[in-house]
């Protein structure tokens, strides 16, 4: 099963980063670059990435300007994080190629790509969850509050990774078919952004 395969990945791609636990160490992905576990591992070291952005940024004691310049490479690591999400959706629509969906096969809500973008989200939740029930300088309150909802990250990941499973079985079987739509974001395009294409009047 994909979620499997896909949580085992996440998995080492969030341990890799954190033997580092450095922003901009280069990525060394282990896997065949034109294997699916290769975009898995990619994916996964990009959301840990922007983890970490995400949480550099929110320093209250941040300058303004500095602030801006990180918001700003939060913008472009989220493009990639995109782009990222649709090269994992064109393997499986190169995989499902052939399937002839039945007569009253239904479409999901989401595609397999962005299902499995949310896993990946949710295994760096279950990682810094865990890692906060195993601190030492703080009370037992708040270890039991973080060991509680690290219980309920896991049962989504089993839920999650269920629901994924048995997306690209129905897929396979004709059941739902694939329909993908590109992000087309506007506000990092400069002919679709007022505020850029603006500053060229």
């Amino acid at each position: 099963m994909i979620s499997a395969i896909a949580n085992n990945i996440f998995q080492r791609a969030i341990e890799d980063y954190h033997r580092y636990d450095n922003i901009d160490h280069p990525m060394e992905n282990p896997y065949d670059s034109q294997s699916l576990e290769h975009l898995l591992y990619l994916k996964c070291w990009i959301d840990t990435v922007q983890w970490h952005m995400e949480d550099f940024v929110r320093n209250p004691d941040i300058a303004p300007e500095d602030g801006l310049s990180w918001k700003r490479r939060i913008d472009k690591q989220n493009q990639v994080r995109t782009d990222t999400v649709e090269y994992i959706d064109s393997y499986y629509l190169q995989q499902f190629h052939d399937v002839n969906a039945k007569e009253h096969a239904r479409i999901n809500t989401e595609s397999p790509a962005w299902a499995i973008d949310r896993l990946s989200i949710l295994a760096l939740k279950i990682y810094h969850m865990e890692q906060e029930t195993k601190r030492t300088d703080v009370g037992q309150a708040h270890i039991a509050s973080c060991q509680s909802k690290l219980t309920i990250l896991l049962e989504q990941r089993k839920d999650l990774s269920q629901s994924i499973d048995e997306l690209l079985t129905d897929i396979a079987s004709g059941d739902k078919y694939m329909k993908v739509y590109k992000q087309m974001k506007m506000y990092n395009d400069p002919s679709l952004n007022p505020v850029l294409y603006g500053k060229k009047q």
